[in-house]
């Protein structure tokens, strides 16, 4: 037990808790009505996520990687559990959050916290934009007021619904939601420390119920009274048949808990200058998401902007989100029976406002403003997210990111045919200075610049083999440029081995990178080519190939690529041997 709180009570003092007993309220104040706006809009009654709340809270501080986590229900989650329970009922739910909690602290065990940094940000920015757009949308009913609703997972359908039902208008419920709308955009002017939505519910619940009770739709008449008690412990009905029912659910509600959780702690690290755990950070969520949902309780995760608030109220340890979980547990048990007075329409402005935050709009509208590849990878995941599901819009959108990227590095591959430049002090190796009347015949230099994977690869091939189709006698390849090779680069670099080697070639290799003459040695290509045959610099790889040349070839050549042509140059043009007189004979 004590490896899991190392660091984080390190010269822990009393002046440190009250400054966490202070922002421990404040952040439970603030997330009192979000709680229960999460759970309403998740279709399951609100009092399970003040359970969340409540528990989650609490565990996520005590097992977490980060010191300022606040954890409990997001909207991030709310389309998601949605659809859940739609398709398979409240109590799966439960059982799904379970099997989420055990790929969570799975993930954290087997070290795949840093994986998440590997997903783009155009696809995660597509997805948060297009979730809320989800909860936006969600919210028209009760703002509205509308009756005979039915709630679908399908964005369209939920739209539908809204055109068929919008003659069910009910004015006292939209005024009731025009005032908590009010209040919660001008209070954070006006009085910015205190929290404007628990004002706006306040506020709005007592008009409505001193003016017009009997006409607004409030938790109490849709959902029953919250009951003030402790929640009871319950295990889900778990089965092999509803395992493999729910894995793909759960497995969604995971990925969306670590995206947004370690999201969270990298934004609290940029605010108080500290660092995070990632793969603790999972097994913390995963333990909260596997006793939660024993408590009736729904998926958890990190929340960005109550972990925010909790640093901003000076928080100073994890003792501020435990302590906002046991200040929740308190209001639940002496105020939860007032809270059944809520009109539906004082929590839809709250989501709504969540929202637009979440909306990620700025960054939507800059990325899409570029019309790169990643636009469409923004545009695509988006859409997909709205109209479909998340499911579906992060695949389609990580497929199609690969794709892109690949693209986009195999357009990096460089292969230059270089030679060296003697007006250059140096006397350095560059493209410009080949020409056809200042090319070696036999000596072949190029220089190869950026990753040969699966992208690029054949283009490699295709350059190098239709440069050298005059079969020069020594082909160079200068790799100090090059990152990394692939299996699939390697298959076409042996090609080219092995086709140089069959014209009676050599094929010399110089300034390759360890990591890459690693990859060889294992692939056994480094053998192939020959030890002799790799050089760290390219003037011995260029002395070596001298020492190569057909002489007879050099006699009288005009192209002085290298200084000891001239005098190669100068020798007699026919230096025949017996063997060529014998052949000239016959011949």
């Amino acid at each position: 037990m004590k490896r899991i709180f190392t660091g984080r009570f390190e010269g822990y003092s009393i002046g440190n808790f009250q400054k966490d007993l202070l922002s421990g309220i404040i952040v439970g104040v603030v997330a009192i009505p979000l709680a229960m706006s999460f759970a309403i809009a998740s279709g399951v009654n609100p009092e399970y996520g003040i359970y969340t709340t409540c528990i989650a809270g609490i565990l996520i501080s005590l097992f977490g990687g980060s010191k300022y986590q606040i954890g409990g229900p997001t909207g991030a989650f709310v389309p998601i559990l949605l659809g859940i329970v739609i398709h398979y009922g409240y109590e799966n739910l439960l059982l799904a959050s379970l099997l989420a909690g055990v790929i969570l602290c799975l993930m954290g065990i087997f070290k795949l916290g840093s994986l998440i940094k590997y997903i783009p940000r155009p696809v995660t920015i597509g997805f948060t934009s297009g979730i809320a757009i989800n909860i936006f949308t969600g919210q028209i009913t009760n703002f509205l007021g509308l009756t005979g609703i039915k709630k679908h997972e399908a964005f369209i359908d939920n739209m539908k619904e809204i055109f068929i039902h919008i003659n069910t208008l009910n004015f006292y419920s939209v005024i009731t939601a025009m005032i908590c709308l009010i209040i919660i955009l001008i209070m954070p002017k006006i009085f910015p420390k205190i929290p404007s939505s628990l004002v706006g519910i306040i506020i709005s619940t007592l008009i409505a119920t001193i003016f017009f009770k009997e006409y607004v739709p409030t938790i109490g008449t849709v959902y029953g009274t919250i009951p003030n008690t402790l929640p009871k412990f319950t295990i889900p009905n778990i089965s092999l048949e509803h395992i493999k029912q729910l894995m793909g659910p759960a497995f969604v509600i995971a990925m969306l808990g670590s995206i947004e959780s370690l999201l969270s702690a990298v934004v609290a690290d940029g605010m108080t200058n500290s660092k995070h755990n990632s793969n603790k950070e999972l097994i913390g969520q995963g333990i909260a998401n596997i006793v939660t949902p024993l408590f009736g309780g729904i998926p958890a995760t990190g929340a960005i902007a109550r972990t925010a608030t909790n640093i901003k109220s000076g928080a100073t340890s994890p003792m501020s989100g435990i302590i906002h979980g046991i200040f929740v547990l308190l209001i639940l048990l002496l105020l939860a029976p007032f809270a059944s007075h809520i009109p539906l329409a004082s929590m839809a402005p709250i989501l709504m406002v969540v929202a637009w935050n979440m909306s990620e709009r700025k960054h939507f509208f800059h990325i899409f403003k570029m019309k790169s590849g990643d636009s469409l990878v923004l545009l695509v995941t988006f859409l997909f997210t709205v109209f479909t599901s998340l499911t579906t819009a992060v695949e389609i959108g990580l497929i199609l990111a690969i794709i892109l990227f690949t693209k986009r590095m195999s357009k990096m591959i460089v292969i230059s045919k270089v030679l060296p430049d003697h007006t250059n002090k140096n006397e350095k190796l560059y493209p410009h200075v080949v020409n056809n009347s200042h090319d070696c015949p036999q000596i072949s230099i190029y220089t190869i610049e950026g990753p040969l994977f699966f992208g690029a690869a054949e283009t490699f091939e295709q350059n190098i083999l239709a440069a050298i189709h005059y079969e020069p006698k020594v082909l160079i390849l200068r790799m100090g440029k090059v990152p990394f090779i692939d299996t699939t680069g390697e298959s076409y670099f042996r090609n080219i081995v092995h086709h140089f080697k069959k014209q009676g070639g050599v094929v010399l290799i110089s300034g390759i990178q360890p990591a890459v003459k690693v990859t060889l040695e294992k692939n056994g290509l480094f053998n192939e080519v020959g030890v002799e045959y790799f050089f760290d610099h390219t003037g011995d790889a260029i002395n070596f190939a001298m020492g190569h040349l057909d002489k007879k070839k050099c006699a009288g050549c005009k192209h002085f690529a290298f200084h000891e042509c001239t005098q190669l140059s100068k020798q007699p043009k026919e230096i025949m041997t017996v063997t060529d007189q014998e052949k000239a004979l016959d011949s």
